[in-house]
């Protein structure tokens, strides 16, 4: 059976001329996330690992051009039987499907076999936020979480910001100083009352920085011993590098030890616990959408079901029926 690593150094030059042209496609004009990128190249290449086997030879440009549904079903029956799920499979079809579909753009190839195929159905998935009480406890970081006082302090400030802006990880490690409206050299008074954040797939957001947050952010910082300029990160691992996520879900696997909390406890759980503690509180899932980013409302819907109770009082104390 053919390689996965070998297929696209053996595949014909105008397959990998095309793929490379789309990769570019994606980076610079999709303005894809690296993480998203690296998936679809991924897909695309474990895909062409079975057009080797079914076609008997490595995959050209023009084995793109028809590709019918019995060979995408083929390949999604092989995936299923090395142990990948209903979302893996869906992931899978995800970097195909925008690849022939860039190849159909340049005339190069048709959709139509993938659009004949049905994505498996997924199973029902709920978020999973912290309560407030624990969300509070989560951002109120102490130095007997970590010895060094300013890495508790920072510790203190990302899951502040993560909670308090419903920021995902990546966007609360990327904050600059100029998008907290300060001047390293020149003080830590945080001059911004919104931050400018972009997110999945370049969209960009505002979402409001809470006094509360502003203050975490300001006492991490006037600890914090590494000299920093505006333009880069302010959040800095104890060699002075940048965070990296790693870090942080270590420390709050140590922290939701410490509080008692199941291991759904995640800095993700953070935002879910902003998204569903706004709607809980009477905060319309418009807004909401805007707060996270979600290009669907669809996907902040999904919040309406984590907190029906605080629904169920809120219709009771709004509605003229109730």
């Amino acid at each position: 059976m053919a390689n996965e690593n070998d297929i696209l150094i053996s595949s014909t030059p105008d397959l990998r001329q095309s793929i490379g042209a789309w990769y570019t496609y994606l980076r610079a004009e999709k303005r894809m996330a690296s993480n998203t990128l690296d998936a679809y190249e991924r897909d695309l290449r474990q895909f062409c690992v079975h057009l080797t086997d079914y076609l008997g030879h490595p995959p050209a440009l023009s084995d793109f051009a028809d590709l019918r549904p019995l060979v995408f079903r083929g390949y999604l029956a092989r995936r299923r039987s090395n142990g990948c799920g209903p979302r893996t499979l869906a992931r899978d079809l995800a970097g195909i499907r925008s690849f022939v579909r860039y190849l159909e753009k340049q005339g190069q190839a048709s959709a139509a076999g993938l659009a004949a195929m049905r994505a498996p159905r997924q199973p029902s998935s709920l978020p999973k936020p912290v309560d407030v009480k624990s969300a509070l406890q989560l951002t109120n970081t102490r130095e007997q979480m970590h010895e060094t006082p300013w890495v508790a302090a920072r510790d203190a400030a990302l899951m502040t910001l993560m909670y308090g802006c419903g920021l995902r990880i990546s966007e609360t490690l990327s904050i600059t100083g100029r998008d907290l409206g300060i001047s390293l050299a020149g003080g830590t008074n945080i001059q911004a009352t919104a931050l400018r954040i972009t997110g999945k797939g370049g969209k960009t957001r505002m979402v409001p920085l809470l006094p509360v947050v502003s203050k975490a952010v300001v006492n991490y910082l006037s600890q914090c011993p590494f000299a920093l300029e505006p333009d880069e990160p302010v959040f800095r691992g104890v060699r002075g590098g940048v965070v990296q996520p790693g870090v942080i879900q270590r420390a709050m696997r140590l922290m939701r030890s410490a509080l008692g909390l199941p291991a759904t406890a995640t800095p993700h759980a953070m935002r879910h616990s902003f998204a569903t503690h706004l709607l809980g509180n009477g905060g319309d899932l418009r807004s909401i959408q805007e707060l996270l980013g979600h290009a669907s409302l669809s996907t902040t819907q999904k919040y309406t079901a984590v907190d029906s109770q605080a629904l169920l009082k809120t219709w009771q104390s709004a509605h003229p029926r109730a």
